[in-house]
């Protein structure tokens, strides 16, 4: 069964928000670079995720893709956490694991793996020098 992006997108916000964080979707924000867009932010406390939903398919080269995307969102964050005063953690979220779980400052989660990330939301934020 074929997934469309926007459900894709959907289903992420969806999940952030059973695990009672609280979301914007395609949120469009505006700096001194211009207009930028995040698929996700989730705030829950101290926490503040900017997610990324990258639904590849099968048939194209993804790794190197993925990492350059992973640099371009670590930037978009960065802008985002100027324009709000708040440090934001930049996540994408993969439909298919590549096996690629960090880059460049860019937590990259699987799919499949969202509701045990956001379960222990702590653990990898320590891991990964968010905490």
């Amino acid at each position: 069964m074929e997934i469309s992006w926007q459900d894709f997108e959907t289903e992420v916000k969806r999940i952030c928000e059973i695990h009672e964080f609280k979301t914007t979707f395609r949120h469009i924000f505006r700096d001194e670079l211009g207009k930028a867009e995040i698929d996700v932010v989730a705030e829950r406390g101290k926490i503040l995720l900017c997610i990324d939903a990258k639904l590849y398919s099968k048939h194209r080269y993804r790794i190197s893709q993925l990492k350059k995307e992973a640099e371009k969102h670590v930037m978009r964050c960065e802008r985002f956490s100027k324009k709000v005063g708040k440090k934001a953690v930049p996540v994408i979220i993969t439909l298919i694991d590549d096996s690629v779980y960090y880059h460049g400052g860019c937590i990259i989660v699987p799919f499949h793996s969202l509701n045990h990330f956001l379960t222990e939301i702590y653990y990898y934020l320590s891991e990964f020098g968010y905490l």
